[in-house]
């Protein structure tokens, strides 16, 4: 049963990593923080800034996002097509 469990966590996009990083160039104002999104093998980073907590909150709506759309046969790394 553990097998089956690992391969469905295989398929779910989580928050790796959050670490405090320096500013973009020419952005010199506020904390920065790099987070990773992984799945498997793959892995998305991001840079955002203010707090620690407000970082994690974004990594992990954008983790869920990615598992929602994935859940519902998208491409999680295409761009979504705006309904009119």
């Amino acid at each position: 049963m553990s097998n089956l469990s690992d391969k469905l966590d295989e398929r779910k996009f989580f928050v790796a990593s959050i670490e405090e990083t320096e500013p973009p160039e020419g952005m010199s104002e506020g904390k920065w923080y790099q987070y990773t999104i992984g799945r498997g093998d793959s892995a998305i980073t991001g840079i955002r800034s203010g707090s620690r907590q407000s970082v994690i909150r974004h990594a992990e709506e954008f983790a869920d996002n990615l598992n929602q759309r994935s859940s519902l046969g998208y491409s999680a790394y295409a761009a979504r097509r705006l309904q009119k």
